[in-house]
């Protein structure tokens, strides 16, 4: 056997390890009964005031302008939508994008948690994908996190001055990414491995979903530069309305 053949013996070997010990989780859904209780209390309980601050802050966006109402139902509908596009993943899970960065930029964080948790809901209800146990592990990943780091990113970007579409690039690819990597922590945390514990585990995790997450972040990310485009064409006002745009 030559030394090449025995490398890729070695990396096949290595390949398989990896991916035979690695529980399949549903990827960026945990799967419904999959995480302890303890678990998914915790994880409820961590949501509940990001959840109380989005309720205000969407209550008042519409209060203080009712075109804000489109842009919120199309964020929700992009989320859903998005979300609802399941890929197949090299473990027989799937990973899809989350569509929860456009939301963060223009309606910010807190009001994104709202409508990530009401897509999260039908999702587990309707389609059996997620769980009701798993929402507030979900909620927090895909909700809450991601749209945490798209918003703070995208704000950054804003302050450095740099092109629009490519903070909004960077913002929804980030994001999306944040959330998978989240979603590996809290399965970690639940499933220690027996030989490196909680971070050998996310490792484990992190690389079963890379393969799939990472493409699927830069489709959300130019998808989202697109839709942003678009709505700077036909819909300034309600733009303007959410502070996206300002007033020259």
């Amino acid at each position: 056997m030559t030394k090449k053949e025995k490398a890729f013996l070695r990396a096949t070997v290595a390949f398989t390890i990896l991916f035979a010990t690695a529980p399949v989780a549903n990827a960026m859904h945990i799967m419904e009964g999959y995480l302890p209780v303890a678990f998914c209390v915790t994880w409820g309980i961590i949501c509940l005031p990001f959840l109380a601050a989005g309720s205000i802050s969407l209550k008042k966006r519409v209060k203080e302008n009712r075109k804000t109402i489109t842009l919120i139902a199309m964020s929700g509908a992009f989320i859903f939508v998005i979300s609802s596009l399941k890929i197949p993943s090299v473990t027989g899970s799937c990973s899809h994008m989350t569509g929860t960065g456009l939301g963060a930029i223009l309606l910010g964080p807190a009001a994104v948690s709202v409508l990530g948790i009401i897509v999260l809901l039908f999702q587990a209800i309707l389609l059996a994908h997620g769980g009701l146990t798993t929402l507030g592990a979900n909620t927090f990943s895909m909700a809450i996190a991601g749209p945490l780091v798209s918003f703070g990113l995208y704000k950054l970007c804003e302050k450095c001055k740099w092109n629009r579409k490519v903070s909004v690039f960077l913002a929804a690819f980030l994001g999306d990414l944040f959330t998978y990597c989240v979603t590996s922590i809290q399965l970690a945390l639940a499933y220690p491995s027996e030989s490196g514990g909680i971070a050998a585990s996310a490792v484990k995790f992190l690389g079963v979903f890379a393969p799939t997450q990472l493409p699927l972040a830069v489709i959300e990310g130019i998808l989202t530069v697109v839709i942003v485009i678009a709505l700077e064409s036909y819909a300034r006002p309600e733009l303007k309305a959410v502070g996206f745009l300002k007033e020259v």
